[in-house]
């Protein structure tokens, strides 16, 4: 059963509690409607996700015994269109982290100009501790659950934390299965032999240096040599990033992932440190760099700071010691209200998430696309229109934060925010 979230039972955390993620969330959007003229129905609308689901789901375990499982799916809006959204698999997920994530999705893919509304799902687990055929039968039993609420033309998952291809491929099966054809297009991130894209997995990480790149010209920083980038987390988003940042002639000097960092002001050899991490599963210890944690990492003297880890990382503790000039927001709500307030005091430029990891979703919409009409990109194709949306959407955002005297996040909400609106004005509502 599907289950509305309703405003009377609904709980509006307080938007100064730091350590949820939904508080973070409504904050920013309440700073972003101040500047917006929009009618009090609308506001009261659009702060609520459009409905909520949560099941427990057994699974039996290698060695026979029955374990329960709790998993979430939120739809943000299905305003603009079916919702889109990753599923992560983590002991820390929570509800509340999956409604604001829905929201991020919802503004994220508005600013982006594609025709989604926001998702975002979860299961309470670390994948690390089951076998390969429990990471497949929680899997198949959890995206059984989701039938009533998935499909290409409502809700289209995609991988996040703890998910990828194989995931996805797991899901798509599934869902197949129970239909009784073949959905490619019921879930993006797919492995390429069953209706995947080119370019996804390097799409993110991708889209953040196409945002950097176009920060750095507003700062008549042109010249990529002279640029240093540190980059918290080194996963999918965090290594593609510095890839690509590498591959262009920026010297990447610092990584970190959860067990710690590499640092080396001269930059780091980003190939080889990749393939240092595919050997060894992390970072550390690798040659010719300092030993550093994430803490250090952040305050570290740079250009451009990139969090590609977790939310919550920049925050009034940390904010007055920041020391770079640029952040580039990687990750999904890495830096609360209070610390926003602090950078954007200090003149520190921070290019939002919601814009600039937005490159994730829009070659998943590429994938969709290219699944329903059974005709497929090269990869050559899929990143000239990656960056070209990526540009249209930096320079949308920036010209409207210089019109509004705001900073580019409160901008990019409006955006986002004004689009959705005119979009729910435009259909009325039902009944």
């Amino acid at each position: 059963m599907v289950v509305a979230y309703h405003p009377s039972t609904a709980t509006t955390p307080s938007p100064h509690v730091e350590s949820n993620p939904y508080s973070v969330a409504l904050a920013q959007y309440d700073r972003a409607v101040r500047y917006l003229n929009l009618k009090e129905n609308t506001i009261e609308f659009l702060r609520y996700p459009h409905r909520e689901f949560t099941v427990n789901f057994p699974v039996v375990r290698d060695n026979g015994k029955l374990e329960m499982f709790t998993g979430y799916r939120v739809h943000h809006s299905t305003v603009l269109g079916p919702s889109k959204g990753g599923i992560r698999y983590s002991l820390a997920v929570t509800l509340d982290e999956i409604r604001a994530l829905a929201m991020w999705m919802t503004w994220k893919c508005a600013l982006a100009g594609i025709p989604y509304g926001g998702a975002k799902g979860g299961v309470v687990v670390d994948p690390k501790s089951l076998s390969a055929r429990e990471l497949e039968a929680l899997t198949r039993r959890y995206a059984a659950e989701l039938i009533p609420l998935i499909g290409p033309n409502s809700d289209i998952p995609a991988p996040d934390m703890g998910t990828n291809a194989q995931v996805m491929a797991w899901i798509m099966d599934t869902y197949s299965m129970t239909v009784g054809y073949s959905v490619p297009a019921v879930v993006t991130g797919k492995p390429l032999n069953i209706g995947g894209s080119l370019g996804r997995s390097e799409a993110t990480g991708r889209s953040v240096i196409t945002c950097m790149i176009e920060a750095l010209k507003r700062q008549n920083m042109n010249h990529p040599d002279d640029v240093s980038i540190a980059i918290q987390g080194f996963g999918n988003v965090g290594s593609n990033a510095a890839h690509y940042a590498h591959s262009l002639g920026y010297k990447v000097v610092a990584v970190s992932d959860v067990f710690g960092g590499v640092y080396n002001p001269h930059g780091l050899d980003v190939p080889a440190l990749q393939r240092y991490t595919t050997e060894t599963g992390s970072v550390v210890g690798f040659r010719e760099a300092d030993s550093i944690t994430n803490d250090q990492l952040l305050t570290l003297s740079c250009d451009v700071l990139i969090p590609a880890a977790m939310e919550g990382q920049l925050t009034e503790e940390n904010a007055p010691y920041i020391r770079a000039q640029i952040v580039v927001e990687g990750a999904n709500g890495p830096t609360t209200p209070e610390a926003d307030d602090i950078l954007n005091d200090r003149g520190v430029l921070i290019v939002p998430d919601v814009l600039a990891n937005a490159g994730g979703v829009v070659v998943s919409y590429f994938e969709w696309v290219q699944d329903l009409q059974a005709f497929f990109w090269d990869e050559e194709d899929i990143y000239k229109r990656l960056e070209k949306q990526m540009q249209h959407s930096y320079r949308a955002t920036e010209n409207t934060a210089e019109e509004h005297g705001v900073d580019m996040r409160t901008a990019a909400q409006m955006l986002a925010i004004r689009r959705v609106a005119d979009a729910f004005e435009t259909r009325g509502v039902y009944p």
